[in-house]
């Protein structure tokens, strides 16, 4: 009798979990195919600001809202293009002057900086995450590839330099390293292997955000949902525990463990779930858009203003709305000393959940335990430093090329960035122990007809937010002379590293340089702690109890999370919190949808070819 009973409620909880993760009733923002012919490019500034930089006013606020999203970065932008493909009317809020959020660019001295987007992967034709982005961006966003190898992982100090290629495509992936490497074929197929069984199970991430919470406890209570996932296997694992069981050669280690910057924990902390996430989302291959990240919000604004919408900057929310039921109702948008409110039936927040529950709930909203439950399992991300380098020359003159370099002061990185984190900022300044270098204008191809003979930098790496903390009120660009004096420190190190991995590129040859230290973020893109990748992401953030409680849905009717922390980090985790948020909303799963979209595209194309 036991039996059976525990039978039937094994095949109900299947029929359940398969309404959730295959059932949908809603719209489907990619039932057509909205690509369309590509168009002339635009690359006047002006011409582009009329989309990216509209200021907010009462009177440009559309009647008979739909919703209303917080935030301008691809969480905000991508799901409000999503609403919009299904005739809703949505408005979006942006702080900062421009829209795009870390995919906004700027310009200094006649150079165009690109501010957050470096390198973007899984994008071949026929991939679901392609054929998304064309639908989302009506075919107008190109991309180019990359240069193969994509990354160069450049370990020890001058005189004992070890340089490593990183080559996509499995077969290359491997076969590369294995000549480094001779005697180390095992451990490098056993990683590609793990890697790739892990990447596969993240499935399971999307489920339990999807199904209802009940279901979702009940799942990973009974230990199925390990059973389900290798990713939430491998989740509490960390990626020195486990690439250090793979092989004992430390050269080896460092290059299994290089891409760790792209999430922001060392390999000691990092869940080697998430890593392994990176790992696969480049071995197709990496990208970059063409003209610069701005394509990607200028081809998408257009969407969301043809549905009735619009997308407004200088519009910083300063609290959310609510009704005497405690359901969000709208905004309050501050317009110098004035308050404007905003009313729409759904808020979405893409401010990220510190800033939506601790800065835009009132206090008593704030205090609700499901809310501060929700708080107490998070911590805030590491502050990030960018150096932004203008250059005089092409970039034959300057030796770059359309790929990426980690630079690395030594092999061991745990010890590595622990020392420099936990060091005075003075003592930090000095010594930049690793550093990201990349050159957005040697990955575009239109860059040479928009700005020929110049070439930009980008240069990335971490800086703990207390360093530069006491300057944090002080009026952004001039934040006086001690804070000046720290940044250059801070960017004559890096310069240091870049001249003599880069001989051609001396001091005569720069023209600009600048740093965004972490109160630089928090200015720009709203990150309360300077952090660039949302709210940490260590081995505690893929515990599965994490994952099923922090959804779009937030324990207040109405309100709704979208973003980076929604799902994961980075361009494609931003992208993933839109689909899923939409997936909620509209009460279909959109994740699923791209799936048959790349399907159906594959299709069209390979019947193309036949006739």
């Amino acid at each position: 009798m036991m039996l059976t009973i525990l039978f039937i409620a094994f095949i109900v909880l299947v029929i359940f979990t398969l309404k959730y993760v295959f059932g949908s009733s809603g719209p489907n923002p990619f039932a057509n195919d909205c690509r369309e012919p590509l168009k002339e490019k635009v690359y006047d500034k002006k011409e582009k600001n009329k989309v990216l930089k509209q200021g907010f006013l009462a009177s440009k606020v559309p009647d008979n809202l739909d919703a209303v999203i917080i935030g301008s970065g691809v969480g905000g932008l991508g799901l409000a293009v999503l609403l919009a493909k299904v005739g809703k009317k949505v408005l979006v809020l942006e702080q900062h002057g421009r829209a795009g959020g870390c995919c906004h660019t700027f310009t200094e001295k006649g150079f165009e900086f690109d501010v957050g987007i470096h390198y973007i992967g899984d994008l071949l034709d026929h991939k679901p995450f392609r054929c998304m982005l064309d639908q989302m961006t009506n075919g107008q966003l190109e991309w180019e590839k990359l240069e193969n190898p994509f990354d160069h992982v450049i370990l020890g100090p001058p005189e004992n330099r070890r340089s490593y290629p990183i080559y996509s495509g499995s077969a290359r992936f491997s076969e590369e390293l294995k000549k480094r490497f001779p005697g180390e074929e095992k451990a490098i197929d056993e990683f590609l292997k793990l890697a790739k069984k892990t990447g596969r199970g993240v499935w399971v991430l999307a489920l339990l955000k999807l199904c209802p919470l009940p279901l979702a406890k009940f799942l990973i209570h009974t230990g199925l949902v390990k059973r389900l996932s290798f990713f939430f296997k491998m989740a509490p694992r960390s990626l020195t525990e486990v690439v250090n069981e793979l092989t004992e050669n430390k050269d080896l280690r460092a290059v299994f463990t290089y891409i760790f910057g792209t999430y922001g924990n060392i390999p000691k902390d990092a869940s080697f779930a998430m890593h392994s996430l990176l790992v696969t989302h480049y071995l197709s291959g990496a990208w970059y858009p063409k003209g610069g990240s701005s394509e990607i919000a200028y081809h998408m604004i257009p969407i969301i203003e043809k549905a009735g919408g619009a997308v407004l900057a200088r519009a910083p929310v300063n609290r959310i709305l609510f009704n005497n039921k405690n359901e969000a109702c709208g905004v309050s948008v501050l317009k110098g000393q004035e308050e404007v409110h905003v009313h729409a039936p759904m808020v979405i927040s893409n401010a990220g959940i510190f800033n939506t529950y601790e800065k835009l709930l009132p206090k008593e909203l704030r205090a609700m335990p499901d809310v501060q439950k929700q708080l107490s399992m998070v911590k805030h991300g590491e502050g990030g430093l960018s150096i932004f380098v203008g250059l005089n020359g092409t970039k034959e003159e300057l030796g770059l090329k359309a790929n990426n370099y980690w630079i690395f002061a030594e092999n061991n990185f745990d010890e590595l960035v622990e020392k420099y984190m936990n060091e005075e900022r003075e003592e930090a300044s000095k010594k930049i122990p690793l550093l990201f270098v990349a050159s957005p204008s040697a990955k575009d191809p239109s860059w040479e007809e928009r700005s020929p003979g110049k070439s930009t930098l980008s240069l990335v790496s971490f800086a703990k937010y207390s360093w530069f903390e006491e300057w944090k009120d002080e009026k952004v660009k001039n934040r006086g002379g001690d804070y000046k004096e720290l940044k250059q420190a801070f960017i004559d190190s890096a310069l240091d590293v870049v001249m003599d991995v880069f001989p051609k590129i001396t001091r005569d040859k720069i023209e600009y340089v600048d740093a965004g230290t972490p109160i630089t973020n928090t200015h720009y893109i709203g990150a309360p702690k300077g952090e660039i990748y949302g709210m940490d992401h260590g081995i505690a953030r893929f515990s599965p109890e994490l994952n099923a409680l922090i959804r779009p849905q937030t324990p207040l009717k109405n309100l709704y999370l979208t973003g980076q922390d929604v799902f994961l980090c980075g361009f494609a985790g931003a992208l993933a919190g839109a689909l899923t948020c939409g997936s909620v909303l509209l009460n279909r799963n959109l994740h699923l949808d791209t799936i048959g979209l790349a399907k159906r595209t594959k299709y069209m194309k390979n019947k193309l070819k036949d006739e």
